[in-house]
């Protein structure tokens, strides 16, 4: 932390009378770490944020994208790439998800919806740089979590030929859903604990160095089906039904009919929740971080009331109710369903 605070002084000013003082905000699901910049005024957040590890450059340039899109990313003050130090503009500690209840919701996800829409108006390239592609060899890398760190490590599960060939088919119904979709901006990681809400009503967002160019319904349905926080069916689709009618009258994407863009948004659902019960099973036996254990439940019940709603991926909710759950009843995260 002495490294980076003496990098910081050269970057900021300290306040007559006051130093320079870094304190210790969070860490995340990534190896970056944040404090916040005292001593100035306005305070600022520094990031060690290892370059071997994380996507320093990318998200400078993304932060870019965002901003002159009229989106409220952090702005880039101080970038030394070699240690992984940045210096940010601070967008406070008001979480989106801290404020979301039964009576914010409505007016929060509306906030949350309208900063999508520019998040996808934002363009995928600048100058000589563009945003990789949500490719099908990306998308099934994620997905291959799943039987890796989920089935395997976590649950002890060996899949049969036959059960892996299941898996596989499921994967690639997925994947073509994805890839079949209008494509634009995704931030891949949108939801209510990397939104911020702002002093003046308004929506900041952070944590979008791993943007792709990509599917329209991605952070859609990553915000209506927050791994973290759960709301109604019925009401996650009427969300998801006036998003896509909002994104078409702004020119995000064309109009399709409800019926196609409700299954779009649901296998990629499917898809971000498979990738996710890996991840998080990833982050307990590789990071040491039990926290997201307690969020398992969740995603699996999101897997398989979707998986069984569609006729191309009920035989893989039928195999996952059978052969998956009594496997992850076993533990004692389960038991926080």
């Amino acid at each position: 932390m002495d490294s980076l605070l003496d990098w910081c002084t050269r970057h900021a000013r300290p306040l007559e009378g006051h130093a320079l003082a870094l304190t210790m905000v969070s860490g995340d699901a990534s190896f970056r770490r944040y404090y916040r910049l005292s001593g100035c005024s306005p305070s600022l957040v520094a990031v060690h944020a290892p370059p071997d590890k994380e996507r320093n450059l990318e998200f400078t340039r993304i932060a870019g994208l965002l901003r002159g899109a009229g989106v409220h990313a952090p702005q880039v003050l101080a970038f030394e790439p070699v240690q992984g130090f940045l210096l940010l503009e601070d967008l406070g500690d008001s979480l989106l998800r801290a404020s979301l209840d039964e009576g914010s919701v409505e007016r929060l996800y509306g906030l949350a919806m309208h900063t999508l829409l520019g998040i996808q108006r934002a363009p995928v390239a600048a100058e000589d740089w563009e945003l990789p592609p949500y490719s099908d060899a990306l998308l099934r890398q994620e997905m291959g979590l799943f039987p890796d760190w989920f089935l395997q490590r976590l649950l002890g599960i060996d899949p049969t030929g036959e059960e892996s060939a299941l898996i596989s088919r499921t994967f690639d119904t997925l994947a073509a859903s994805a890839l079949a979709q209008p494509r634009v901006l995704v931030h891949r990681d949108y939801h209510s604990r990397n939104l911020m809400l702002l002093e003046d009503d308004t929506l900041g967002v952070i944590d979008f160095q791993d943007a792709v160019q990509g599917p329209v319904t991605y952070d859609l349905v990553s915000l209506l089906r927050d791994c973290y926080v759960s709301w109604p069916p019925a009401q996650v689709r009427h969300w998801a039904s006036a998003y896509s009618e909002q994104a078409a009258a702004a020119g995000v994407m064309p109009a399709v009919p409800q019926e196609q863009f409700l299954r779009w948004f649901d296998l990629m659902g499917l898809q971000r929740h498979i990738k996710v019960l890996g991840i998080f099973a990833r982050l307990w036996l590789r990071d040491g971080k039990p926290g997201y254990l307690r969020d398992l439940p969740l995603v699996i019940r999101y897997t398989l009331d979707v998986a069984s709603a569609h006729p191309e991926t009920a035989d893989f909710a039928v195999w996952f109710r059978a052969r998956v759950l009594p496997e992850a009843a076993r533990h004692a995260w389960y038991g926080t369903a």
